[in-house]
Parts: C-alpha cells; structure tokens; sequence
C-alpha cells in the first residue's frame, strides 16, 4: 500500500498516511467525542474534544508500535522492511521478502499482538494506579486521561484479539500458515490452506455484516462487511501469488531475461536524448553506459524533472540515476525473487549485471508474459 503522506522515519522504516486513514481518523474522533459526552457531560466540550483528538492519536501511535514489532522482528531474522503505512484498516509493514522459514513467519506474524496486548495492560494498569476501579467505574472514568487509558486499554486488546483471527492476511492467519507450514513442510501448500480459512473468515464477516446492516446496526454493520470485502481480496490475493511462486518456481532470470535492451552514452544531452529517442522509439527506459559498463538508468520521469529550456545545456548523465542507486540482479536470481524486488522496489524493471556489465533486462510486463504463456500451454 502507498504512502500519500511521508511522517518520517523510525529506526530507518518510513513511515507513511495513506488517504484512506483521514477519513478513519475523523470517524474515530467523533465516536469518542460521542462517547465521552455521553457518560462524563459534565467535562465539557472543549475537554471532550481535546480527550477525543489526543486519544485518537494516542491510538494511531499504538498501531504504528504494532507495526514497528512486526517490522523489527522481520528485520532481525534477515527480511528487509521497507516502509509501514496507516490506512482506513490500521496499518501494514512493507516486508520486501517472503519469510525463509516457518519459525520467522511466526514469529513475525506473533510480535504484533502481544505488542498490542503488552500496550492494552500497560494503559488498564496505568489508569488503575489512578485510581480507576473497572468494578465501579466500567463504562465511566472520572477523569480524562483515566478514560483515554481505560478506552487505549480496551481497544488495543480487542485489536490483538481481532488481529488474531485465523484469516490471511491477518496476525493468526500468518500464524495459521507458519504453524502448517511446520507440519508439513511446504510453504505454497500452507498458504494455500491460510488463504482458504482467510476468505472463509471473510465471507463470514461480509454475511454477518449485511444482516447487522439491515437489522438495526446501521454503520457498524456497514464497516464490518467492509473488512470482510477487503480480507476477501487480500485473500484473494495471497492465493494468487502463491500460483504465480508455483507458476515461476525453477526459473531464473537468465532463462527468461530478455537482451534487447536500449542503451545510452551519458554524455548525450537531454534535448538530443528525448528527440532521437524517447519520441521516435517509444521506449521509456534506457541504461547508461560508460566504457562498456553500466554507469546508471534514465527514463521520462528523470527528464520531466528538469525545465525544458535546459535540456540542450543539461547531459543525460547529470540528471540519470546512478548505478549505486538502481537495484540489480544477477543471471542466477530466482525469477520469484526478481519479482519481489520490482514488487517491494516499485519498479518496472531491473537491469541483469554480471561483473558491472549488463546481461540483460527483466520486467513486470517481461514476466507477466512468461506467466500468461506457461498457464496456456499448462506448464
């Protein structure tokens, strides 16, 4: 999922907004506002809404906690994290590889619900050393901050609880399948049976949500087919990449790279580069070369960025992305694995390099092709 809003970075992760968790935010914020208008009037409304904001916030960060497990326990058994982002759902790590064993999908998959409910008893134990009793003051804290925590509390337990439903790509669906996994020892067969019991659990929520929807629940049974609908398509999904896996397994990227690929000598300058190239071929992206070697990667969106009346004074060198930024691959790189880097990468395409030369190309669209001929011929 792509970040619209970039906060910052933690522990080097990026983390991001989509647009989507606007409209989640503000919905949370009124339902507090309500809430805590309904059992504390006497609070006031700019107290009421002051709580509301902060405890929304307070609960956004505990989400990103939730995340940051899962992301540094990744990290720590060897998977790259590229980014978390909060969306009208929560939010996701952007885990760049597949797990390399069962114990590290567990344990990845585990790390965030007992994040969630380590962050739930710290808030109940927090408001209860201030002097909330859940026996007298359950539905009522006396104070604000008492009521944050009790509600902080509350909604982070429900959240590990949830999370732990055995529908991928949820916590206990990545747990479901890393325990299969185990037993049987075949990775694409427990995601198979992960992704089954994950659209089951979806369908279940979608049904369930429709009959609340038109037997008095309103909204909430609205949004909780909706979170059926969106489980149902990660589901979907993850069933589909476990095909493709399957589909590509033994294929490396020298098998199926292609070598007819467009080169550049950097010094060419951009108005030179867009009019002989770009315009008359219609290809987007050319490799750079200097002495023979890779030097960088140059496409339209690198020229976009500079001012069109400096592109007979600007060269292609100048503006190209360099070779120490590109990510490469080598001829013996499982196709799956070069798949998972434009995947995670956000590219297009990645150049083959062998010895600093290049081999060869490979892209989605490239791989796409091999996956749409080997399911014709049913390979």
């Amino acid at each position: 999922m792509q970040a619209h809003i970039k906060l910052g970075r933690i522990f080097g992760i990026q983390i991001g907004l989509h647009f989507s968790w606007i409209l989640i935010a503000l919905l949370i914020t009124l339902s507090l506002a309500a809430q805590f208008s309904a059992v504390n009037p006497d609070w006031g409304t700019g107290v009421i809404w002051a709580t509301a904001i902060v405890t929304g916030m307070l609960f956004f960060t505990a989400i990103i906690l939730h995340e940051l497990s899962h992301a540094l326990v990744a990290r720590l058994r060897g998977l790259p994290v590229k980014s978390i982002t909060l969306f009208a759902l929560g939010g996701v790590a952007l885990i760049e590889k597949e797990s390399a064993d069962a114990a590290t999908e567990f344990w990845v998959g585990i790390a965030g619900p007992i994040m969630s409910v380590v962050i739930g008893f710290l808030c109940l134990l927090s408001a209860a050393l201030l002097g909330w009793s859940p026996e007298s003051q359950m539905l009522a804290p006396q104070t604000p901050v008492v009521a944050a925590l009790v509600w902080l509390g509350y909604i982070n337990i429900a959240l590990a609880v949830f999370n732990m439903l055995p529908g991928f790509p949820l916590d206990g669906g990545r747990i479901l399948r890393a325990v299969i996994w185990w037993i049987t020892g075949d990775v694409n067969r427990s995601t198979r049976i992960a992704a089954r019991v994950g659209q089951f659990v979806a369908t279940f929520f979608i049904v369930w949500g429709v009959f609340q929807f038109f037997f008095g629940a309103g909204f909430s049974g609205l949004w909780i087919a909706f979170i059926g609908w969106f489980l149902l398509n990660a589901a979907g999904a993850s069933h589909a990449q476990v095909e493709i896996t399957q589909a590509l397994k033994g294929l490396r990227v020298g098998d199926v790279m292609r070598h007819d690929f467009e080169t550049l000598d950097g010094r060419t300058d951009l108005q030179t580069f867009v009019n002989e190239n770009l315009l008359k071929t219609g290809s987007r992206c050319y490799f750079v070369v200097e002495d023979n070697r890779l030097a960088g990667l140059i496409t339209p969106h690198e020229v976009k960025e500079v001012p069109r009346n400096l592109w007979a004074f600007k060269r292609v060198e100048d503006v190209m992305l360099p070779l120490e930024t590109l990510k490469t691959i080598t001829p013996d790189t499982p196709v799956t694995e070069a798949l998972e880097t434009l995947t995670g990468s956000d590219v297009n395409q990645l150049p083959v390099v062998v010895n600093g030369q290049i081999a060869g190309v490979i892209s989605r669209n490239h791989i796409l092709e091999v996956l749409k001929t080997r399911s014709e011929l049913a390979i």
